[in-house]
């Protein structure tokens, strides 16, 4: 947000020189737009001048006026360049955008409940095919697809990268315990408490997750062996 701090000594201290030439004096009724935001003010023609009122210029910006003495402070939002860090278009470096954190974090629950749908599948012997498992693949890719649209930053970027690798990992490992359920070779994690914790992918997601469970809600971006 910018300050402006202006002092006026004349009477009409509502005014503000617009520096247009005019011809006569008058005042009428016009459309004014500011840094995007449009409304009526009142338009005032002095001596060859152009003069806005100040309290329909300040109405019109979207912004403040407060008095204090002989002081006037005007108080306007930034214009829409200055202000893309603070509507999630675009930030600082190693600061991620609001809307990609938001589907970034919702594409990291869809992928902890397809990891914990196939441990508890492994761990108890469930029989099937792995046609139950297509609906935690299919919404884990439409969240990342969404989480994609949203990366529109170089932090984004990197941090949605980190988040397809986990994606791509659990992936693989789905193949895996269904290729293996197929192979009637689950037995193993059922029959030793151990055994899904020993697994060693189970153990890269499981730390992935950890990582991207802190990193992604926090807004700021950092890597970690994990996620490759």
């Amino acid at each position: 947000m910018r300050r402006n701090r202006l002092w006026w000594t004349f009477p009409c201290a509502l005014l503000i020189l617009l520096g247009v030439a005019a011809s006569q004096s008058s005042h009428s009724n016009r459309s004014l737009s500011i840094n995007g935001h449009t409304g009526n003010v009142t338009v005032y023609q002095i001596d060859g001048r152009t003069y806005v009122d100040l309290e329909s210029l300040v109405r019109t910006a979207n912004g403040s006026m407060s008095f204090k003495g002989d002081q006037i402070t005007l108080s306007f939002p930034a214009a829409d360049g200055d202000s893309a860090a603070s509507d999630g278009k675009g930030t600082a470096d190693g600061n991620l955008s609001t809307q990609f954190m938001t589907a970034s974090v919702k594409t990291l629950a869809v992928l902890k409940d397809w990891t914990n749908a196939l441990a508890y599948g492994v761990q108890r012997g469930v029989p099937g095919d792995g046609s139950r498992l297509v609906v935690f693949h299919n919404r884990a890719s439409e969240a990342l697809h969404l989480a994609t649209v949203d990366a529109s930053s170089s932090s984004d970027q990197d941090a949605l990268q980190l988040l397809t690798n986990q994606f791509n990992t659990v992936s693989a490992w789905s193949d895996k315990l269904v290729g293996e359920r197929k192979n009637m070779d689950t037995g193993k994690y059922s029959v030793s408490a151990d055994a899904l914790k020993n697994d060693d992918t189970y153990k890269k997601i499981t730390a992935c997750t950890k990582f991207l469970n802190k990193m992604l809600p926090n807004g700021t971006y950092q890597d970690d062996y994990s996620c490759h």
